[in-house]
């Protein structure tokens, strides 16, 4: 992990990285619903307005155009927050890309409730769910800004509907050098015997730090596993993990119900070998507040993480330092 020093935005980070892709492939086409700076698809507009439509509010339409495109040969790829295109847009995201398993990259900003003040309206708890329970839909919810230019670098070379959530909350690098992405792949970024931490999205800094904080207060070796592919999932690495540290915390920003946790829990109910905590939204809806403030209200934090692995372990809450 690099040191924790700046704070990067990852919808400013995939802006850049979006222009560098499409200068390297010029069948990229990118779609936007009227949120060009707030999705930072305006650098791509900027660089390549040929090859860029701005739809205005109209995220339904935006997804049939896409799909034709596609159709035609060229590589569409939508932007809007992740609450219109997994709710408003849910049945032509269903049915016109998902069903025909058409080559559509929808990249979506402001998961989970990083949308903060803009209120309930605007944050996105559900759509890990819903984009996880259509078939033929990749799920994919970087976490840094390495892993989001290594997240984009595999959704361009799948051949499908890739579904892309990224958190609109600044966050520092995790990712190190020997770090890689992978569809279907967790990323183990901390070994440990111990339990096991598995996050999704900007979690895994949080992931990371409470890792960091079990280890020098409590000498608990947390095993730390980013999983930004969501679907198709490693289940082989969670089935490693319930077999051999018994004990599994999963954290990410969005509902405990449908999302990462669900998935860990399958692979835990299946091979019956570990005990699972979800950390996330309890299933309700957030209030309206600066995204860190939400973040704190909902637990997602190293600090909760950490509290959360004492109980499931039966361990007394006060630190044995050296």
């Amino acid at each position: 992990m690099s040191n924790r020093m700046e704070k990067k935005s990852l919808r400013v980070e995939y802006g850049k990285y979006l222009v560098e892709l499409g200068r390297k492939y010029p069948q990229i086409i990118a779609l936007e619903a009227d949120l060009k700076e707030s999705t930072q698809s305006i650098q791509f507009q900027q660089a390549f307005p040929e090859r860029y439509i701005e739809v205005g509010v109209a995220e339904q339409n935006m997804i049939g155009i896409a799909a034709g495109l596609a159709l035609a040969g060229k590589m569409p790829i939508t932007h809007s927050f992740a609450c219109f295109t997994s709710m408003r847009a849910c049945e032509q995201v269903r049915t016109t890309v998902a069903y025909p398993r058409l080559n559509v990259k929808l990249l979506v900003s402001h998961g989970g409730i990083s949308a903060g003040t803009a209120g309930t309206t605007h944050h996105s708890i559900e759509d890990i769910a819903i984009m996880r329970a259509i078939p033929n839909m990749t799920v994919l919810v970087p976490g840094d800004a390495t892993e989001v230019r290594q997240v984009l670098d595999a959704a361009i070379l799948h051949d499908g509907p890739v579904y892309i959530r990224l958190s609109a909350i600044e966050v520092e690098d995790v990712y190190g050098a020997r770090d890689r992405f992978a569809i279907g792949k967790a990323t183990l970024l901390r070994e440990g015997d111990d339990m096991t931490l598995v996050t999704t999205g900007i979690m895994m800094f949080e992931g990371i730090k409470a890792s960091d904080m079990l280890l020098k207060d409590y000498g608990i070796r947390a095993r730390v596993l980013q999983m930004a592919s969501v679907k198709p999932f490693d289940r082989e690495s969670i089935a490693k993990a319930a077999e051999e540290t018994r004990y599994i915390v999963t954290v990410e920003e969005h509902n405990i119900i449908g999302g990462l946790g669900s998935a860990v829990s399958e692979v835990a109910a299946e091979t019956g070998n570990a005990k699972v905590k979800r950390i996330g939204v309890n299933d309700r809806f957030s209030g309206v507040g600066t995204a860190s403030c939400l973040m704190r209200q909902e637990g997602l934090t190293e600090e909760n993480i950490v509290a959360a692995v004492l109980k499931l372990l039966q361990i007394d809450h006060h630190p044995h330092r050296s």
